[in-house]
């Protein structure tokens, strides 16, 4: 007797892994006012020549964009001194995560990713067909022996968030130079660059020369950060010419919309606005680390733009109460269960009202009921 006859379409089994990305929350539930610290968005906004780019794309509605987004690509190369035939931009960095993962993973084959890293790598690796690894960290950072010891003959990509959501920690360039000269040729390292503008570290680097000498290197980056971009959906990557052909026979035609290509291009010249955005990130991120730890809570050492908080069991207190009970005061803070961090809660560097009021209802959390 033959087996049944499914009743309706079936999706591959990796699809049925997956559990769906859940963005941070956006709404508080009670407070007079909202702070939403949940998802690294800078406080301070586009750059100015950005908004005014994008009012004049009002007009144009009704026109495609240029297919190759090829004024967004320029503006990037001129910036950082790059080849712009070998950059390739997307609706967001999680879109080319997604093309690379589609162009270089096929059924069975793995890749590789650390324990604590960004969602979306274990939803590609699925969606593509492919057998998603896990390595451990070391103290919430990337541990380049633990990966090199994950790879087998099947390993075909290699994923590195630097720095690493939700963690805020990073691999020094001299490790990232170490863990590539030990992958072979055919695999694929994939430097995610999302918050490399907030990094002020001698040793780090965002792999732009790797990839720059390399054949199986690619560096994404993002314009939702640091620019203040994160509703257009830009992303961009950096990669080898050959790698840079197959993202571009695999994205779709107009992957990237002109609303996006005009305030990305207005963005990346307005170098002043990002330092700006640096230096307030600079100022509030050892304040808030400071001011946090000294409440008994533990704080993972971040170069990033959000700082992970975890609540030692010794306390009593549990990052699920601290998430209710600060957005009930108004403070929206990612909780991070999903990342395998179940009493972490990851805040983002906000304004200085926003950083004040969420220490001192930490404070206050804290001390109830001592």
């Amino acid at each position: 007797m033959s087996a049944q006859a499914p009743i309706r379409p079936q999706a591959h089994p990796g699809v049925e892994r997956i559990e769906a990305y859940v963005p941070g929350k956006s709404q508080a539930t009670g407070g007079a006012k909202t702070f939403k610290l949940s998802s690294n968005e800078t406080p301070l906004g586009p750059s100015p020549a950005a908004r005014a780019a994008l009012a004049k794309i009002a007009d144009h509605l009704e026109d495609y964009p240029e297919g190759s987004a090829e004024d967004l690509r320029r503006a990037i190369a001129a910036r950082y001194g790059l080849d712009p035939a070998r950059i390739v931009c997307g609706n967001g960095s999680d879109d080319l995560l997604h093309l690379l993962a589609v162009a270089y993973i096929r059924p069975g084959d793995e890749a590789i990713f650390t324990r604590h890293g960004f969602l979306v790598y274990r939803i590609d690796i699925l969606a593509a067909g492919g057998e998603p690894v896990a390595v451990p960290e070391t103290n919430y950072t990337a541990d380049v022996d633990a990966i090199l010891a994950a790879v087998t003959e099947k390993t075909r990509v290699v994923f590195l968030a630097n720095p690493n959501n939700p963690t805020g920690t990073y691999v020094p360039f001299e490790e990232v130079k170490r863990l590539h000269a030990a992958l072979s040729p055919h695999v694929l390292l994939v430097l995610d660059g999302a918050y490399a503008e907030y990094v002020r570290r001698n040793d780090y680097s965002s792999g732009m020369e790797l990839v720059s000498e390399s054949e199986n290197v690619v560096m994404t980056r993002t314009f939702s950060k640091i620019h203040g971009l994160a509703s257009l959906r830009i992303g961009w990557a950096y990669a080898p010419a050959a790698v840079a052909d197959r993202l571009n026979r695999v994205r779709g035609p107009f992957n990237v919309n002109s609303a996006a290509i005009v305030a990305g291009v207005a963005a990346i010249g307005d170098t002043a606005h990002v330092e700006k955005s640096a230096d307030h990130n600079d100022r509030w991120l050892p304040w808030l680390t400071e001011q946090i730890t000294a409440l008994g809570l533990e704080v993972t050492p971040s170069v990033a733009n959000f700082i992970l908080i975890r609540f030692p069991e010794a306390h009593g207190k549990t990052a699920k109460d601290a998430e209710a009970y600060l957005s009930a005061n108004g403070v929206v803070v990612r909780a991070v269960g999903a990342y395998s961090i179940p009493n972490g809660l990851r805040m983002t560097v906000g304004t200085e009202e926003a950083n004040r009021l969420t220490v001192e209802l930490l404070g206050r959390f804290m001390s109830a009921n001592r």
